[in-house]
């Protein structure tokens, strides 16, 4: 009787051990920020990183930065190099192509939701609109908007000033300081100011 009462005993024991590992490798995996061939994320200070949002690899991003919800940036056959104050919004993916581009983006960056930068440069203070896509090997000037929806092919420059729309993006209009502007300068502050929401509220990756 007894024997069997300490070989269920040693089992309950044993069952919570595993149960505790299981649980901790969870906690783990969804942090989501993960290391792959070498290289692990480097992420700045006063960043918020979103529960669900993803990042691997050989990626580098700056101070007061924010990574939303589903976004996903995949350092894994190109680097991705993020400046300060930049807020890649939910669902947007940032990749690149192995051995022909990587994706940079300067300070003050704000990539729309479910927008897609695929190993192109991308110079400080710009707006690219949700669900724009930005191919390999573009470099855009500072001081510009990609519309919505728009698709920037590869191997293009694009001067800054102006707004870029539709299939394939072309220069449509000039950018007005107080109007359109506005926008450049006031989305990645707005995102700093929504990141303290999440943030006082407990939300987002561990990033000690």
């Amino acid at each position: 009787m007894l024997s069997c009462l300490a070989r269920n005993h040693a089992c309950i024991i044993l069952l919570n051990i595993l149960l505790i590992k299981k649980r901790n490798h969870c906690i783990y995996m969804n942090k989501n920020i993960l290391r792959l061939n070498g290289h692990m994320p480097e992420i700045g200070s006063d960043c918020f990183i979103a529960e669900s949002a993803i990042i691997i690899g050989e990626v580098r991003i700056g101070d007061r930065c924010s990574v939303w919800y589903n976004a996903v940036i995949r350092g894994d056959v190109g680097a991705i190099k993020i400046g300060n104050e930049c807020n890649i919004q939910d669902g947007a993916i940032l990749h690149a192509t192995l051995e022909v581009s990587e994706t940079i983006l300067g300070d003050r960056v704000s990539i729309g939701h479910n927008a897609i930068i695929h190993g192109a440069i991308i110079e400080p203070d710009v707006l690219v609109g949700m669900g724009a896509i930005v191919m390999d090997n573009t470099t855009i000037e500072s001081n510009t908007i990609i519309a919505a929806g728009s698709i920037v092919l590869a191997n293009q420059h694009l001067e800054g000033g102006y707004i870029y729309a539709g299939n394939p993006a072309k220069k449509v209009k000039k950018i007005d300081e107080s109007g359109a502007g506005l926008y450049i300068k006031l989305t990645p502050q707005a995102y700093q100011e929504y990141s303290k929401w999440y943030i006082k509220e407990g939300y987002g990756q561990d990033l000690s």
